[in-house]
């Protein structure tokens, strides 16, 4: 914010006053910074896990490492929720499971679609692409 005051002191010529000029830098500069902020609502994949879960496991040494590196997470990050742990604040929408894995999307404090299970990597890819289709353009 300091930097929008300062480009309007000094680009202004006289109090009250503000130029054509100042204006369109400060659109630019505000909708070049905003570009790179992350909205406060964004696409992710929640992992519904619980310790001893055996399928976790699979999943992990399956897909766990290779999954960061994707497309697919470009578009939903994975975002691990133990749901022995307490619920987290912010995915009160989300309904609770007791099978893991499950694989829940949400965006924009919405749940788009869920993944009950784990049943191999090809199985996976397919289903999670399914979902991701459902996300808004």
């Amino acid at each position: 914010m300091q930097f929008f005051v300062y480009i309007a002191n000094t680009l202004m010529k006289k109090p009250g006053h503000m130029p054509k000029k100042a204006l369109s830098y400060i659109g630019f500069a505000t909708v070049y910074l905003f570009s790179f902020m992350p909205s406060a609502w964004s696409a992710e994949l929640l992992m519904l896990e619980q310790d001893g879960c055996v399928w976790c496991e699979r999943w992990d040494e399956e897909i766990g490492d290779i999954y960061p590196k994707t497309d697919e997470s470009k578009l939903a990050p994975l975002r691990r929720v133990d749901i022995d742990e307490k619920w987290p604040d912010d995915l009160q929408f989300v309904a609770r499971e007791a099978f893991t894995p499950t694989f829940v999307l949400i965006n924009d404090g919405e749940e788009i679609g869920r993944m009950r299970g784990y049943a191999g990597d090809e199985f996976f890819w397919v289903l999670l692409a399914e979902m991701l289709e459902k996300l808004p353009q």
